[in-house]
């Protein structure tokens, strides 16, 4: 609003437009509306849109801008950036971009900044006086006139440079490579380089020739035509493999042969011969020698050690896992050895010094068994046994001094007169018999330890009827370890007592076996019999 609270609308007031305020932009009169540069009117007469120029083509866009719309206009855009050195202006285009006034420049203190399109240059603030030019680094350098100027001389003269300048001398008689002037200074001859103050071939013998010489090179050199000089021959490399055996080096003049680990040089000096170590005992036991090197072994008992290959170190018998195979009790390691060893009492080593046997003490008189008692030998020891038989019972035979395995002790009923107890004891006989088992063993089937025979035929009948035998195990079964069956042997019943499990430590037990007969009439009486058993640890 103006500041009398009027809208202006195209330059003039709402109170003096004619199309009353229906036009978006200019009202022309008679209710016509016009728009602005850049519009076009809309249908209705009335409203304004924006004309999009760069769709139409109508922009003025150069070639290489872009045309992009704005409201009522359009604006042109470079598509490709201006190049190192230069920025876009807000006319589109590219102006070159002062360093030197910007101060982006890396020219040094020695040098002052001289702006150029795209770029700037580094002018040394020191000028050179004339016969000298500035370097990179801004030094002041001597020209060489004589080189860079043509001809600065007049013909007949020559050109020597100096620092800062140059001067002209007359030309001189100059000879080539070779010669020298005469005395008078009008002619080149022969220069004698075999007579000259330096050694030209360096030990070598010189041969002169007309403006030059030649080396006369001992063996093993060659001269160098360009070098002029007498130059070592290589013949490790001129003749490889031909000259030594195993390695060539080379020498000055000559050459040189050696030989490899495990060789010595022969006295032709090319072929090597083999060395041998072992006369320097270089292992700890026994030595080897083989082509070209050597081979520690050990005696029996070592083993030659993986750190140097030639020390011999001890082996453990008793360590390696067999080693609680070697002894069948206790193992010793020794230097180089073992030996085995078996409990103090009671065994004695094998011939094979590696199991136990046990001694018998009962054959060999090392018991402590008195005149009434019978000696009983077992694994590691022995016992001392006196059995005296029950009330009612009598021994049969003697009682020895020594027992076996299969030595049975038997009692047998004996009545007084009038006793009838006696009479109806069921039980005929008792017995005592003995066995020595060892400890913990693997069992992969029940092992028969004793035998119970008897007179009675199997499967037979008598005039009062059939008759049997019955098997049991009364009392001392310790941890079930045992068992009793009954079978038919050569016709006759057998009860055979059977170790069904290992028993571990050493015990004593008592086995009451019960032997019954049996008829139709019912029992006709029993024997029992006592297995002692003796459970003692075995060695072998």
């Amino acid at each position: 609003p103006n500041k009398d609270g009027i809208n202006v609308n195209g330059g003039k007031s709402v109170a003096d437009d004619p199309c009353k305020g229906r036009c978006d932009h200019v009202c022309v009169g008679n209710d016509i509306c016009t728009c602005m540069e850049g519009y076009k009117l809309k249908p209705d007469g009335q409203r304004c849109e924006d004309i999009n120029e760069c769709l139409l083509g109508s922009s003025n866009c150069r070639v290489g801008e872009r045309c992009i719309n704005t409201e009522g206009s359009f604006r042109c855009m470079r598509e490709v950036s201006c190049g190192t050195g230069y920025e876009l202006t807000e006319n589109n285009d590219c102006k070159d971009i002062d360093e030197c006034e910007t101060g982006i420049h890396n020219c040094g203190e020695q040098f002052e900044c001289q702006n150029s399109q795209g770029s700037f240059r580094c002018v040394p603030k020191t000028k050179c006086g004339e016969g000298f030019i500035q370097d990179a680094l801004g030094s002041c350098i001597d020209i060489n006139e004589c080189v860079t100027q043509t001809s600065p001389c007049h013909r007949g003269q020559i050109c020597l440079n100096t620092v800062g300048s140059y001067i002209c001398q007359r030309n001189s008689v100059n000879c080539g490579r070779g010669y020298h002037l005469n005395e008078d200074g009008t002619r080149c001859v022969d220069i004698d380089e075999c007579k000259g103050p330096e050694q030209v071939c360096a030990g070598h013998a010189c041969i002169n020739q007309l403006g030059s010489y030649r080396c006369e090179c001992e063996m093993g050199y060659n001269f160098n035509s360009i070098t002029r000089l007498c130059e070592d021959i290589n013949e490790c490399r001129h003749y490889p493999g031909r000259l030594c055996a195993h390695k060539c080096e080379n020498t000055l003049g000559s050459y040189k042969c050696s030989c490899t680990t495990g060789f010595n040089l022969a006295k032709d000096g090319k072929n090597c011969d083999d060395l041998n170590e072992c006369e320097s005992n270089p292992c700890s036991q026994e030595c080897a020698n083989v082509y070209g090197s050597y081979q520690c072994y050990c005696r029996r008992g070592y083993q030659l050690s993986d750190i140097d290959g030639m020390t011999c170190e001890d082996i453990d018998e008793c360590a390696l896992p067999t080693g609680g195979h070697i002894c069948s009790y206790r193992c010793h390691n020794t230097p180089g050895s073992f030996h085995c060893s078996c409990p103090v009492n009671g065994y004695t080593l094998a011939v094979n010094g590696r199991s136990c046997q046990d001694v018998d003490e009962c054959v060999t008189n090392k018991h402590t068994c008195t005149e009434n008692e019978s000696c009983f030998n077992i694994q590691g020891g022995y016992r001392c046994l006196s059995f005296d038989c029950p009330n009612n019972y009598r021994r049969i035979g003697q009682t020895a001094p020594r027992l076996e395995r299969s030595d049975t002790i038997r009692c047998i009923k004996s009545c007084q007169p009038n006793n009838m107890a006696c009479v109806l004891d069921p039980t005929h006989s008792v017995s005592h018999t003995f066995i020595s088992l060892p400890t913990f063993r693997e069992f992969t089937r029940p092992e028969e330890i004793v035998f119970l025979r008897t007179t009675v035929p199997a499967y037979r009948s008598y005039h009062l009827g059939n008759y049997d035998v019955n098997f049991n195990i009364l009392e001392g079964n310790m941890e079930n370890a045992f068992d009793i069956i009954k079978r038919v042997e050569n016709g006759v019943y057998v009860g055979v007592v059977r170790q069904v499990k290992s028993l571990i430590g050493p015990r004593e037990t008592v086995l009451k076996l019960s032997m019954r007969n049996l008829t139709t009439q019912g029992e006709s009486g029993q024997n029992i019999i006592n297995v002692h058993v003796f459970v003692s640890e075995f060695w072998f």
